[in-house]
């Protein structure tokens, strides 16, 4: 018997339905298993844990993730309190506490999702972008000076290190060589930024020689959102700083269909602390608490979760629930132009997964 012990934070917002969802689906996983167990901790960490007690999360809050196996997140942000507080407070403190340095995002637009770009040939949008995830632009280095003068001033400083560059470069390209293609794209600004840009290109450089089966190219930041566009089927693996991988993920899932389908993974390769997988869509306040949220974000982080935990049997069978549920337009939510409810698409994935032969 495997059994897994799981944080589960839901934050804010929709996280505190998405991820009861998630935990729901990953029990329905086990009972069909006899060999797979979850253990769930919740935590009641995010805006309203600061409303009491001034913080985020308690002071010693990594201690009790530590022995965990992994860890299920919803999301940070409060209309109330102000963004930097939720993010550096809360999700940024996992992230870098346990040096979980390699956020990696899928991206393909599943069955039976009208995704916008309607030239777009099945297979052609299937992307897997890798996200520095402990340094560059959020460093949280930088500060303010004579606030409320007129002279006053602001910096935030972007730290790239060449320990830094290179592991995520090598994480990069071991990715792109395990994909059937064997392809990777690195993301630049080196025209514009050209000290640590720079670096990074050199970096990429020679990180690839180590991998002479992978071909790669370089795309500045700016003209890579339009291939991402116009030339989809071009891209398969990409790689790019922390700023710029959060934009362009961004993009790519409303490519796909919806943020609200898309997941990832905030991974220490090392395997030497517990490793986070939550949705990308953010605490969506505007419809918290009518049900309407769309797990499905929730589902693939699970997917990918059990992928990094070995379960490579049961993520797939969720998966294909997941491709299932997506293939019936009656089971889309609001984002997704449909409305079918959280709870409706929770269930029929659950009903799916109880009418599968169990396979781990």
């Amino acid at each position: 018997m495997r059994t897994y012990r799981i944080a589960a934070i839901p934050g804010d917002g929709i996280g505190k339905e998405v991820i009861p969802a998630g935990k729901h689906v990953l029990e329905a996983l086990a009972k069909t298993a006899d060999s797979l167990t979850f253990e769930f901790e919740d935590f009641d960490w995010g805006a309203d844990y600061y409303r009491q007690h001034g913080v985020m999360m308690p002071a010693d809050g990594l201690d009790a993730l530590r022995d965990k196996d992994a860890i299920l997140f919803g999301s940070a942000g409060d209309p109330d309190v102000p963004d930097h507080i939720t993010l550096w407070g809360l999700r940024l403190k996992i992230c870098q506490g346990f040096d979980q340095y390699a956020n990696v995002r899928p991206t393909r637009i599943l069955p039976g999702i009208d995704a916008p770009l309607k030239r777009c040939k099945p297979g052609d949008l299937d992307w897997v972008i890798v996200r520095e995830n402990s340094e560059g632009e959020y460093s949280g280095i930088g500060g303010r000076v004579h606030q409320g003068h007129p002279i006053e001033a602001a910096t935030d400083v972007s730290i790239l290190t060449r320990a830094g560059v290179e592991r995520i470069m090598r994480f990069a390209f071991r990715l792109a060589q395990s994909r059937p293609r064997k392809q990777l794209t690195v993301i630049t600004k080196s025209n514009a930024q050209r000290h640590a840009m720079v670096m990074w290109d050199e970096v990429a450089l020679r990180i690839s020689k180590e991998f002479p089966d992978v071909k790669w190219d370089k795309e500045l930041v700016d003209a890579s959102t339009a291939r991402m566009i116009n030339r989809p089927g071009s891209l398969d693996t990409i790689v790019a700083t922390n700023l710029h991988a959060d934009i362009l993920s961004d993009l790519a899932a409303a490519l796909a269909g919806s943020l609200g389908i898309a997941p990832t993974g905030n991974i220490d390769p090392e395997r030497r602390y517990p490793s986070m997988f939550e949705p990308i869509h953010g605490s969506a306040f505007d419809i918290m608490g009518k049900g309407l949220a769309n797990p499905i974000g929730t589902f693939w982080s699970a997917v990918m979760m059990l992928e990094h935990l070995g379960e490579s049997g049961a993520a797939k069978r969720l998966m294909r629930a997941i491709e299932a549920v997506t293939a019936s337009p009656k089971l889309h939510t609001g984002d997704l132009g449909g409305s079918a409810t959280t709870a409706q698409v929770t269930e029929a994935v659950c009903e799916l997964i109880a009418n599968s032969q169990a396979t781990v």
